[in-house]
């Protein structure tokens, strides 16, 4: 297992290299710059702007720029905002990163815990009522864009029953322990279920066509004829090898879920990634941008790291050597 990993973590470095480039590249490739497309400040000289971006290398060739960014980062520097007064980018991200972690976090804890079960029943029994309705729901999660049903949700949920805030992540700054815990919780319940709804459809359906593969294999059907139980079958044997694609899912859905929840954070005004994300792009603060872009491309690619770990652990088949 150590050298697989040693493997992998070498394997990242070119992976790593030409995410950069891609993202370099298209931050350059973008019209534009901080100081054009938007309403500058009239009674300042248009040469303090000049002056600015030759500040920040923005006159500088694009191999320069790369080269001076990358180097950077490989030193664990992602550079200033050019949009926040010169911040740390580091540090805007700090701020935000954790409320997205736990929104995520949140998220697929719901899909996690509302799929798998009910794929796994919709599979055991196939054409049943359950099995429509899920099948239904499914279908609908897919089909509603998530902004959509954020709306109905601010809607029914917060403005007509006022059961759950709207948008934030906190009510008090004052408070602490665990009312803190419980508020956060009560902030993210709309935004957690929005953003889990695609995914909860995905893993139900995914569930219930490994599971319904599973149970017509021959070692089920041996299984049944030495007269183990129903629920030894379906828990010990059919859910460890039905389970495999679901990890296989995982390891992308680190990333997804940072992604994913750039639109939720808008319609839930969700102080998170997702906001500074979408803010910087308005602003063309580029080392934002391309700082963002990397950290979700590097959550991905140890995601997968992580899902191949599971595998073994799921699976006694499976071993790296």
């Amino acid at each position: 297992m150590f050298q697989y990993l040693i493997r992998r973590i070498l394997v990242f470095i070119p992976m790593l290299f030409l995410l950069t480039v891609i993202i370099f590249g298209l931050a350059k490739a973008a019209p534009g710059d901080p100081f054009t497309g938007k309403i500058l400040d009239p009674s300042i000289d248009p040469e303090v702007y000049e002056q600015r971006k030759e500040e920040l290398g923005l006159n500088d060739p694009v191999p320069v720029q790369y080269l001076h960014w990358v180097s950077t980062v490989a030193k664990g520097d992602l550079g200033e905002s050019i949009t926040y007064n010169g911040r740390s980018v580091t540090d805007l991200i700090g701020e935000r990163l954790m409320n997205t972690v736990y929104l995520g976090t949140f998220a697929l804890a719901i899909t996690l815990i509302v799929a798998i079960p009910i794929g796994l029943y919709s599979a055991k029994y196939p054409y049943s009522m359950l099995d429509y309705s899920a099948t239904a729901f499914g279908f609908i999660g897919l089909a509603v864009p998530n902004f959509f049903f954020g709306l109905i949700a601010i809607f029914v949920f917060a403005i007509s029953f006022g059961w759950f805030p709207a948008q934030g992540t906190v009510s008090s700054v004052d408070a602490t322990g665990f009312g803190l815990v419980m508020d956060r919780l009560h902030h993210m319940i709309l935004p957690g279920l929005t953003l889990g709804l695609a995914g909860t459809a995905t893993y139900m359906r995914y569930m219930r066509s490994e599971v319904l593969d599973v149970l017509g294999s021959d070692y089920i059907k041996t299984a049944k004829a030495k007269g183990m139980s129903e629920t030894s079958i379906l828990y010990k044997h059919t859910l460890r090898n039905a389970i495999i694609p679901i990890i296989t899912l995982l390891g992308f859905e680190f990333g997804a879920l940072l992604s994913g929840a750039v639109i939720t954070e808008q319609v839930f005004n969700y102080p998170g990634l997702g906001t500074l994300f979408i803010t910087s792009i308005t602003n063309r603060d580029y080392p934002v941008v391309m700082a963002i872009n990397l950290l979700l491309g590097v959550t991905i690619l140890f995601g997968n790291l992580l899902a191949d770990m599971l595998y073994s652990a799921v699976d006694p088949r499976i071993r790296y050597e």
